[in-house]
């Protein structure tokens, strides 16, 4: 067996290229950025498209695909980017930002980069989640948590330059980077996340050579002074009320989806939701569009200039975003060949636009259960929405939830079958005023509960759809058990490729859908994979580790894997390949929580606990179950049974591994969540019933004074 296993090292940076492929319809030419033999962006090309133009790999023989080689990662958790592969080596990105280079055919690591953001920016620390790199020219291109973009050397991992893509000034403390950044004709460019804890979206360019900031557009506007002159944001402002930046940033975040066209030198951004997601708290007073949250947004690459927009759903309320990846391709469309952007946001449906103009190319159609909507007006563009979905008798369900129909786990579109292979999820979500209804399952936004519901046929399922994108069809469909799966390649092989929740690595047929390989990969995967060729031999590489938003919906997404008991790895195979993994532990279910018998608990101490321990549900999961996520399962954690010991590592935090120290929380604040996680350790054991709803006004989401981001 060919294994590399990596320890606490650091050097610094690396760099890949692409193979992919962009699109057409049928009887199109394949189309296509970059070599057949290199993967050059986290979507295969600048075409986002997935797509491998390498067909060693087929339908016919992948019953012979087997492992190469693997590299375990201990210092990681979660693991949500796509590899880059360039001339041989393979780059990708740790949860914290750490970059990885490794000899594409052995497996053996060249060098390695820490960044090491813990040091440098302690208040901005999250769960760490980082979805890829960027390359070009040499250079490979990281941001980090802080919102920091590294260039580095692809060759040796050196430090080429380092620039912060964050505005100065109050009201982008919450602001960070998790997404990979975008190049584009010698410039890359970078969002952030934060919506939802009211932060500004934003995009950064910066030159690629010398980090020199170019250009910067906001997509939600500033105050009157800072709009005056610039087109497109007086524009927006018409949209919101005049009061919304006194309560929030207003969203719009850029964390995941832009796509760079070379052709018309533009690039597209997804702007996120509107943040906090109750209307009349985000923007009283107003029923403005609030621009330019949930659209997407057209800019020249250059100088950054608004050239167009489309807003998929004006005056979001529920967490609806336009951050999964957009896939530029040319489509049969009436007997002519059109050159379109495809987009299947979180809302449920699935778009068509031309690329030129933003306009709607067909009428979208839904690829999941979803009743907000009954349909999007393929003239004016806008949805037609069903009523009451506002909240506004005070309380709603809704599909899809706020994780959507699709997130940002790569879609693929193969120019062969003209066919999109989207990971599709059906969860809904309670959107409450009522504070009977914040179980430790829900969260609380700016007074707004929010929790994931189960009730349509479906529901708690994870798909793999292929969609006909020219008769917005569902050409065929997949059932995973769980919800929460990575994202899909499609190859020129005649194959879809992804990664499953419950930890298998799967190929289908890329016409019908039918299974054709799986591999046991020991952990859950949310990442999505790539190929490459190396001396003429194919390889599909992918990265294995659960982590992310399991902690954030613990309750649906929680399937069996615990903290730090399965090996996070990158996996490579090719025909033939004959390597295995170690055995490792299986999912477990069962809760083996601690608890301290002597401990007398205050009730007024675990109701105000609870409230107080969402600043914590990113890491150790929502009421304390940890679903196998970033963080421990504290129910199960020695250090956590005692109140001595748990404030200690509060107040002193575990940097280096992601968890900040947690200042701003009081003696007092730190006893009532020690209570509260003790209650529910004591649920866990049968030796209580669960916290029943806050008769008073519940605790916000985030107190003022709390530190760090919201990273999606």
């Amino acid at each position: 067996m060919r294994r590399v296993r990596l320890g606490l090292l650091a050097s610094a940076a690396a760099a890949l290229l692409l193979a992919g492929c962009a699109g057409g319809g049928p009887a199109q030419p394949e189309q296509g950025v970059g070599t057949q033999d290199d993967w050059t962006a986290v979507g295969g090309s600048t075409d986002e498209a997935s797509y491998s133009r390498l067909s060693q790999i087929s339908a016919d023989n992948v019953g012979k695909l087997g492992l190469a080689w693997s590299m375990d990662l201990p210092d990681e958790v979660t693991l949500e980017s796509t590899p880059l592969e360039v001339g041989g080596t393979i780059y990708v990105a740790g949860g914290h930002a750490a970059v990885y280079a490794v000899d594409a055919v052995s497996g053996k690591l060249k060098w390695k980069y820490d960044p090491q953001t813990w040091k440098r920016r302690p208040d901005k620390l999250n769960f760490g989640a980082n979805r890829g790199l960027a390359y070009e020219d040499g250079r490979i291109f990281v941001a980090e948590n802080d919102g920091r973009v590294d260039a580095l050397d692809a060759r040796s991992g050196a430090v080429l330059w380092s620039a912060d893509s964050v505005p100065e000034g109050p009201g982008y403390q919450f602001n960070n980077s998790s997404g990979a950044p975008r190049t584009m004709n010698g410039k890359v460019i970078i969002g952030g996340a934060g919506a939802d804890a009211g932060g500004r979206g934003f995009v950064t360019a910066f030159d690629a050579k010398t980090g020199k900031l170019l250009w910067r557009f906001f997509t939600v506007p500033g105050t009157a002074e800072q709009n005056k002159g610039d087109a497109a944001m007086e524009a927006a402002a018409k949209t919101w009320g005049p009061d919304f930046a006194k309560h929030t940033g207003g969203g719009g975040t850029v964390w995941n989806g832009m796509t760079f066209d070379p052709e018309t030198n533009r690039i597209y951004i997804g702007a996120g939701n509107a943040g906090g997601y109750d209307p009349t708290i985000r923007d009283p007073g107003s029923k403005g569009d609030n621009l330019y949250t949930s659209s997407i947004v057209a800019l020249d690459a250059n100088t950054g200039k608004y050239i167009w927009h489309y807003q998929e759903n004006p005056r979001d309320s529920w967490d609806y975003k336009a951050t999964p990846n957009m896939v530029m391709a040319t489509l049969n469309i009436d007997g002519k060949p059109k050159k379109v952007l495809m987009h299947a946001p979180t809302n449920g449906f699935f778009y068509v636009l031309d690329r030129e103009t933003g306009k709607l190319i067909n009428e979208p159609k839904a690829t999941t259960f979803q009743n907000w909507a009954k349909g999007i007006d393929l003239k004016t563009g806008r949805p037609i929405e069903n009523a009451d979905i506002r909240y506004e008798k005070g309380r709603t369900e809704i599909w899809p939830g706020t994780i959507g129909g699709h997130n940002w786990q790569a879609m693929s579109y193969s120019p062969k079958t003209a066919l999109v292979y989207i990971p599709v999820h059906q969860v809904g979500a309670l959107f409450s005023r009522n504070l009977a209804d914040q179980t430790d399952d829900a969260v609380n936004i700016m007074g707004l509960v929010v929790k994931p519901i189960e009730k349509q046929p479906g529901d708690g399922k994870g798909y793999l759809v292929a969609w006909d994108p020219v008769t917005q069809k569902e050409a065929w469909r997949v059932t995973h058990d769980y919800v929460w799966n990575g994202g899909t390649a499609a190859t020129a092989g005649g194959l879809v490729f992804q990664g499953t929740a419950d930890g298998y690595f799967k190929a289908y047929g890329a016409k019908d859908g039918k299974e054709l390989w799986s591999f046991d990969a020991g952990l859950g995967i949310i990442a999505a994979p790539m190929s490459y060729s190396v001396g003429g031999k194919q390889y599909v590489s992918i990265l294995v580790g659960w982590g992310g938003t399991s902690a954030a919906m613990s309750g649906v997404l929680d399937v069996g894997w615990k903290y730090g008991a399965q090996t996070r790895r990158l996996l490579t195979f090719a025909l033939d390949g004959k390597a295995t993994l170690p055995k490792e532990p299986g999912r477990d279910m069962k809760v083996a929580a601690l608890d301290d018998p002597a401990l007398v608990l205050n009730e007024a101490d675990v109701m105000a606990g609870k409230g107080l321990s969402l600043a914590c549900m990113s890491c150790h999961g929502a009421g304390f179950r940890g679903a196998g996520a970033p963080g421990p399962d504290l129910r199960e954690s020695g250090i956590a049974l005692r109140l001595d010991t748990f404030t200690q590592m509060l107040r002193q935090g575990r940097l280096e591994r992601g968890m900040p120290q947690f200042g701003w929380m009081t003696d007092t604040q730190i006893r009532q969540v020690h209570a509260y996680l003790r209650a529910r350790a004591r649920e866990a054991l049968g030796l209580r019933k669960p916290v029943a709803p806050p008769a008073a006004k519940a605790t916000p989401n985030r107190p003022a004074n709390a530190k760090g981001p919201v990273t999606y």
